[in-house]
């Protein structure tokens, strides 16, 4: 079996995939892919073929079976083709296909992957954060960098990403990986190929975990079997695998009822005697986790710590956004308004995928915030995925509205991110704080029988391609449910029961 960058990525992303991929109870295996994650893979192949369209005389090595393929690509690179499309290198247990290679003015080969997502993460130029390297991207473009390595045809360290803006971005392998982390990304790609390769040939098994992105895994219902049959403490929200792992391996406690017994006082002292014992886990955590379990496993019932108190307002509005991350597009601003013992569902929604279309709706949006009762509305949505968004809208569409306005309009004590009191102030008997999860408890239903934002990512590209209005109507219904679900929880945070932390 070769290593390839589809395993690195799953590894990045789960590191018990690829032991089960290829150990795990295969009848437990969601045949159908995610219908969200086939819409990703669709997209990343238009924008190929749209980035392909524009880079000028290639050699195309893509048709053919790996070892025709393979000896195509070295015969081209011999060669000094300037421009290899889907060539495969291979050497030992190492196997890769880049989108292409490209012989740099110095003669060395180089890695160029393009990728329908931006080529840096954490850009905020509002607040200043230039970005960094993709882990998932950066460990890519080190395994075909290692290939060309010891195949003689490259003695340098770098890659290349073109990213769905068209631009291209450089990935200085031998760099460290952040300002306080001097591991090189060179480094942190041969620490997970080991562990790829131990888990591939089965000398070492590591265990499932539920985690956020688990939902799009064609494991995720076996995973959960798993954990729920073994009381894993992943189930304590927030927990994670790093932390779960840390216990385990420290303190030989692999399941809640086990974690429940901890004693902090002598978990204090030993932590004094050894400063790596329970390495990232303080006093305040373990308490943290220790109450989020007695409610899941013995009250079973919701928390407030302190007095949740909302504003008395004439106007109250529960907001939510949908957009597409893979055509970085929002296409729905939806608002369930609640004023005057009356309730009404208000969308502004894009008709058509281009910049004019998301601007009008976005201006919309703001003209109905601007039409209503001044100083006497609230406004309630779930995380920060909203903030964040706008402020990257007013960065594409300045003439809309200012920057000054758009953070004067968050940073407004009565415009309220439910996710924050959520965390800081309450506890549930939930293993996930999501919205869905919550307001399901709270006994709120929606009327899709699978709602999610993929999915409605999902329909809404449908839709632009069909122009069916019943598809129109189903993502509505799905982002009105949304609305409504937070006033729900807004109603229902109200009425938690207070108890001390401590």
């Amino acid at each position: 079996m070769h290593i390839t960058a589809s395993q690195l990525y799953n590894y990045i992303q789960c590191p018990h995939r690829v032991w089960r991929d290829i150990y795990g109870p295969q009848d437990e295996k969601e045949k159908e892919a995610n219908s969200f994650v086939e819409l990703l893979w669709e997209k990343g192949v238009q924008h190929e073929e749209k980035i392909i369209s524009r880079i000028g005389d290639f050699t195309d090595t893509s048709k053919g079976s790996l070892e025709e393929r393979f000896e195509k690509t070295k015969e081209a690179m011999d060669n000094k083709t300037p421009l290899i499309y889907q060539g495969v290198i291979q050497h030992k247990n190492l196997l890769g296909i880049p989108d292409l290679l490209k012989k740099l003015p110095d003669g060395n080969y180089i890695a160029v992957d393009i990728k329908s997502g931006s080529g840096l993460e954490g850009v905020d130029e509002h607040e200043g954060k230039e970005g960094k390297f993709k882990k998932h991207y950066a460990a890519q473009l080190c395994l075909y960098t290692d290939i060309l390595n010891k195949l003689g045809y490259s003695n340098i360290k770098v890659g290349r990403i073109i990213d769905i803006h068209g631009e291209e971005v450089d990935y200085d392998l031998m760099s460290p990986r952040g300002k306080k982390n001097p591991q090189t990304w060179w480094e942190f790609y041969e620490q997970i190929k080991k562990h790829v390769e131990f888990l591939m040939k089965n000398q070492y098994k590591n265990k499932p975990a539920m985690a956020g992105i688990c939902k799009l895994c064609p494991w995720y219902k076996s995973c959960k079997k798993w954990c729920d049959e073994t009381q894993d403490l992943t189930n304590i929200f927030y927990l994670g695998r790093s932390n779960r792992d840390v216990i385990n391996d420290d303190l030989s406690i692999n399941n809640i009822e086990e974690f429940l017994d901890l004693d902090i006082e002598n978990i204090k002292k030993e932590k004094k005697k050894d400063k790596s014992y329970l390495k990232g886990l303080g006093e305040t955590s373990l308490s943290k986790y220790l109450r989020r379990a007695d409610i899941l496993i013995n009250t079973k019932e919701p928390v407030a710590y302190e007095p949740i108190v909302f504003p008395e307002v004439e106007c109250e509005l529960f907001f939510d956004i949908e957009d597409d991350p893979t055509q970085e597009f929002v296409y729905m601003h939806g608002v369930y308004e609640r004023r005057g013992g009356k309730e009404r569902y208000v969308h502004f929604t894009a008709e058509k995928v281009n910049d004019e279309e998301e601007k009008r709706v976005w201006g919309d949006f703001w003209e109905y915030i601007k039409s209503l009762p001044k100083d006497n509305f609230a406004v309630y949505y779930y995380s920060h995925h909203e903030k964040t968004t706008y402020r990257k809208l007013q960065e594409q569409y300045s003439d809309v509205i200012s920057m000054e306005e758009v953070e004067e309009f968050f940073e407004n004590p009565n415009v309220i991110d439910l996710y924050k009191i959520v965390l800081k102030e309450t506890d549930f008997p939930l293993g996930s704080y999501s919205l869905k999860a919550i307001a399901n408890y709270m006994g709120f239903k929606w009327r899709d029988e699978s709602p999610s934002g993929a999915l409605s990512i999902q329909w809404f590209n449908k839709y632009i391609e069909t122009g069916d209005k019943s598809i129109l109507k189903r993502i509505l219904e799905y982002n009105e449910d949304d609305c409504k679900a937070t006033m729900v929880l807004k109603d229902g945070l109200e009425k938690l029961q207070l108890i001390n932390k401590n």
